[in-house]
């Protein structure tokens, strides 16, 4: 057991700034109308918010009570209203979701062990936007297990799990959200966590940049005091690069999006396994003998192209990059334009992060039951925009799965409107997660407990003795061993026999 604060800094060197060029992110927003009489907080800072769907159904989810959480009157056992969630009712089931869910997230429950006694994150003022799940919440207990007070926000407006919710409610945290927010409800949400009388955060952990946004915008004077953010995903992390590009961003900020153990595992993994789970979910198809086009060769791209292929299934590849485009090559898959092969496809899956990457031209030329879905980023990888237009017929067919019919009767079968398939039709592996917010967790450890001076008004990645440390927490689920290097081969490497073992710029 640690024996002391000091134990949880990761003294690695001050991090390395990483310019990332994206492109163009501007999405079109898919309204939800909101209730008659309520004026929107705000327009859209951003529209990260609508990216994706519920990574999973919610037990409230066939609820005939349409009543707006907000204008609901609640209260946990506690006496406490301090919440907006759909039903604190449901607080039972959240809490065996939960249960469930800390059996797949050793990591966290580790650092809770080695907490006992000690807080690293006294006094610490997090104020959160993330997707509210199961892994979600044993992230947050964690957090005040070590000393945190939380509260929190969805960053999506479909992928709150309402039972979860209302367990974190139900045991003292401020949270609110709920599944199928308006637009004007999810800014009003954001707003209740940093608008509160007497508390003032001093740290953000952010998921899209959509509270790192309201805050910059709204409360200057607020901002100016935070001590650190954390940012996990790339629309979140590019903003942050844009704030320190401009010379506005006043806070030091780490970028776990581009770590390895969020790269490496969430990116590539995750997706290994959620892409099928997907599309068997949605259309109950047999991928074996499926022609399926994968746009994006990066770590998302690979993991779908792994499942597929093994399932059977024809894959080809598109990619701009020549480096990742050789890797395809080498892997087996025969690198194609869209253009060469859309008219025989089966499945075309987009994984890019970039915009129009499927274009209307590229839809009026699939063949009839074409399965179209994305599992990048941000819904502006499909232009289903172009869809929405009289000659064409909307046909739902279950939740997240749409025919949309051409006027010769030909149809495509759209998966979640384009937004994140695995985050709208089926779940994530939790152990996967563990391991993303492990990393969130120790980042947020590593900047408030920082000496002043280590970390400037700038964007940074992870120490390197964070990553390994992280990936050293999930050894032992599978009893596994690691070599330890004796004082001889040490010298000869010129490496400290405890880390970290590779240089910042080595590509696993």
């Amino acid at each position: 057991m640690l024996s002391s604060r000091k134990k949880y800094i990761v003294n690695g060197n001050s991090g390395i700034k990483t310019q990332i060029q994206f492109a163009d992110q501007k999405q079109e927003f898919n309204k939800r109308p909101t209730k008659i009489g309520r004026r929107s907080l705000s327009r859209s800072i951003s529209q990260s918010s609508t990216d994706s769907y519920s990574s999973a159904a919610s037990y409230t989810d066939s609820s005939d009570d349409e009543t707006s959480p907000r204008d609901k009157q609640q209260k946990n056992s506690k006496g406490s209203s301090d919440f907006c969630v759909k039903n604190i009712k449901q607080a039972e089931f959240g809490r065996r979701e939960i249960e469930i869910a800390e059996q797949e997230m050793p990591a966290l429950m580790a650092l809770r062990k080695r907490a006992q006694g000690e807080k690293p994150l006294a006094g610490a003022k997090i104020v959160g936007c993330t997707h509210i799940t199961a892994q979600t919440a044993v992230l947050m207990e964690t957090l005040g297990a070590l000393g945190a007070q939380c509260r929190w926000a969805a960053c999506n407006i479909y992928s709150t799990l309402n039972e979860v919710a209302a367990a974190l409610a139900e045991s003292g945290f401020p949270v609110f959200a709920w599944k199928g927010e308006s637009e004007d409800d999810f800014w009003w949400c954001i707003d209740r966590c940093v608008n509160v009388e007497g508390w003032q955060p001093n740290m953000i952990l952010d998921d899209g940049g959509d509270l790192t946004h309201w805050i910059y915008k709204k409360y200057p004077n607020m901002f100016k005091k935070i001590k650190g953010i954390v940012e996990e995903s790339v629309t979140g992390v590019h903003r942050l690069y844009q704030l320190s590009k401009a010379g506005k961003l006043c806070v030091p900020a780490m970028n776990v999006n581009d770590s390895v153990t969020k790269q490496k595992f969430d990116n590539l993994y995750c997706c290994r396994e959620s892409i099928l789970d997907g599309l068997k979910r949605t259309t109950d198809m047999m991928f074996g003998g499926k022609q399926v086009v994968v746009c994006g060769y990066g770590e998302v791209g690979k993991g779908c192209c792994a499942a597929l292929k093994a399932m059977g299934s024809i894959v080809y590849v598109t990619e701009i990059d020549p480096i990742c485009a050789l890797q395809a090559c080498m892997d087996g898959f025969r690198l194609v334009k869209l253009n060469e092969v859309i008219r025989q496809v089966d499945i075309v899956i987009t994984c890019t992060g970039n915009k129009n990457v499927v274009t209307r031209e590229h839809l009026d030329r699939m063949k009839n039951s074409c399965i179209v879905c994305n599992m990048g980023h941000s819904n502006t990888e499909i232009d289903v925009a172009s869809l929405r237009t009289p000659e064409l017929t909307w046909e739902r067919v279950r939740s997240q799965v749409d025919h949309v019919i051409w006027p010769d009767g030909k149809r495509i079968v759209l998966l979640a409107e384009g937004r994140l398939l695995n985050l709208s039709c089926s779940t994530v592996p939790t152990f996967v997660l563990s391991i993303t917010a492990t990393t969130q967790a120790l980042a947020l450890i590593e900047l408030y407990n920082a000496p002043e001076g280590r970390y400037k008004q700038d964007v940074y990645l992870l120490p390197k003795k964070m990553d390994e440390y992280v990936a050293s927490l999930h050894l032992p689920t599978f009893d596994a061993h690691l070599t330890e290097l004796t004082d001889e081969q040490a010298k000869y490497l010129g490496l400290n026999k405890n880390g970290p073992f590779k240089p910042n710029y080595y590509r696993y």
